[in-house]
């Protein structure tokens, strides 16, 4: 995922969020977009400057499993939509 892009969804809890990322890959000889998800804690170091981590504590994890399973319901949605012509494809289908 570059700087330059932004998520198409962003589910949080607490300082935990999950972004839903569209990724354009070419599979078979035909453009096909597909969703991915990244999961992220956010902190305030020592030095008062925020920060970001992919470990989280035991009270943590439950938040994490919230916003991906938020994610997961997102990516089913846009592949359902993909009937209608949005090109959303389900790489395990693909293969």
């Amino acid at each position: 995922m570059n700087g330059q892009q932004t998520p198409i969804a962003k589910f949080q809890a607490g300082q935990v969020s999950a972004a839903l990322w569209e990724n354009q890959v070419e599979i078979k000889g035909r453009t096909v977009t597909l969703l991915k998800a990244t999961v992220q804690r956010r902190y305030k170091a020592k030095d008062g400057n925020w920060q970001s981590s992919g470990s989280f504590g035991r009270n943590e994890i439950p938040l994490a499993i919230y916003c991906l399973q938020k994610a997961f319901e997102k990516i089913i949605e846009k592949q359902k939509d993909s009937s209608n012509g949005d090109n959303v494809e389900d790489i395990s289908m693909m293969e």
